[in-house]
């Protein structure tokens, strides 16, 4: 199973889903993936659609369409020091962002199909919750990738 992401943030503080949403989006503008049309295009996704991308207990999944602001395709995983609710009864509170911006459609589903599969490993997503440091995050992906 090979993803590494693009960024990390490991123990962010947000006050709200928009907030945490954006700190994605800050990470994307800082390594050229996307403008900040991105993060308010994925926060738009939600006030429209609702929580459909809070997939799983604790964690979700913050994308949006490739034409809004994507430079070039790009991933990023963001944990927050404390949860913040998305409205998902079912998988609130979110403490793990894991987020992608495609550059194109067949990218898109791509990217869904990757992260789908890390997604699955239960082990991972706990030590993606335990990193303290950008760092530690960062070297868990990496440790994925020499597997």
């Amino acid at each position: 199973m090979t993803f590494k992401p693009d960024a990390v943030a490991a123990k962010q503080t947000a006050a709200d889903w928009r907030e945490a949403i954006r700190l994605v989006g800050g990470l994307y503008e800082r390594e050229g993936i996307a403008t900040s049309e991105y993060a308010e295009a994925m926060i738009n996704g939600v006030t429209e659609f609702g929580p459909y991308m809070v997939l799983m207990p604790g964690l979700a999944m913050p994308h949006a369409k490739s034409a809004a602001g994507v430079k070039r395709a790009g991933t990023a995983v963001v944990t927050l020091s404390t949860p913040v609710e998305f409205g998902s009864p079912a998988n609130d509170p979110v403490d793990v962002l894991v987020s992608f911006a495609a550059g194109d459609k067949k990218g898109h589903m791509e990217m869904i199909k990757s992260l789908a599969n890390v997604l699955s490993d239960g082990d991972l997503i706990d030590r993606v919750r335990a990193a303290e440091t950008d760092e530690e995050l960062a070297a868990i992906f990496t440790d994925l990738a020499d597997d």
